[in-house]
């Protein structure tokens, strides 16, 4: 049953929705998906905007709210607890506008064109005005829209699209009133964390580098020109 109003989403509650998606399709002798399988994707670091650093008790955290909601549901008569996503049945959507939900979900505003391409894995559409004919429908949904048109960015030649699941904030900020550099046209605390996390990462592989360029100087009798 679609909700009276539609929830607003965490950024990681939309994570597990997309990967759940994502692999029903891409590895189905493996859905529904363990919480050690939702924690993998939802960690990946390709075909991800942003990419993530979780955890698998903040992914439970996450699924639990998501049951309440009945967009996930667990299955029985395992020994390890698997998780699939409802959003078909309490959204009440068709499987081409859930493939384009989650890819959106999963890679952040993307336009017509390349949303077309990145579903191709999930559902392949026949052609370009029939990805449009999608978007535009979830837009104008009477009992909430799912997607939204954003303004168009300078230089480009296509609007991008965004999903409304994790709140209508990013179809009022213009293009031009981001900080460059940043997905999305806003930035939100969950994406500020996987900012955060990112840097963090880069900086523990340059410190490994580092280290092994010291270790192989010392192996190779390489003196460094700063050293004593």
């Amino acid at each position: 049953m679609t909700p009276a109003v539609l929830p607003v989403l965490s950024l990681l509650e939309t994570r597990v929705l997309g990967v759940l998606c994502e692999k029903q399709h891409t590895v189905p002798d493996t859905y529904p998906l363990s919480l050690s399988a939702l924690l993998a994707g939802c960690n990946q670091k390709t075909s991800r905007q942003p990419i993530i650093e979780t955890s698998e008790s903040e992914i439970a955290s996450a699924i639990d709210s998501l049951k309440g909601l009945a967009l996930v549901i667990e299955s029985t008569g395992s020994r390890v607890a698997r998780y699939a996503h409802n959003m078909e049945r309490v959204l009440r959507l068709p499987s081409p506008s859930v493939a384009l939900l989650a890819v959106l979900m999963l890679r952040g505003p993307q336009t017509a064109g390349e949303l077309r391409i990145n579903c191709d894995r999930l559902h392949r559409f026949a052609d370009l005005s029939t990805v449009q004919g999608f978007l535009e429908e979830m837009a104008a949904r009477s009992t909430g829209a799912l997607v939204a048109e954003l303004p168009r960015q300078p230089g480009a030649r296509e609007n991008r699209w965004t999903h409304l699941l994790g709140g209508a904030q990013t179809a009022d900020v213009a293009p031009t009133e981001a900080p460059v550099g940043l997905p999305g046209d806003y930035v939100t605390l969950g994406e500020v964390r996987a900012l955060k996390a990112n840097l963090a990462r880069l900086e523990a592989e340059v410190a490994v580098l580092r280290e092994s360029v010291k270790r192989l100087k010392d192996e190779l009798g390489i003196a460094d020109p700063d050293g004593a």
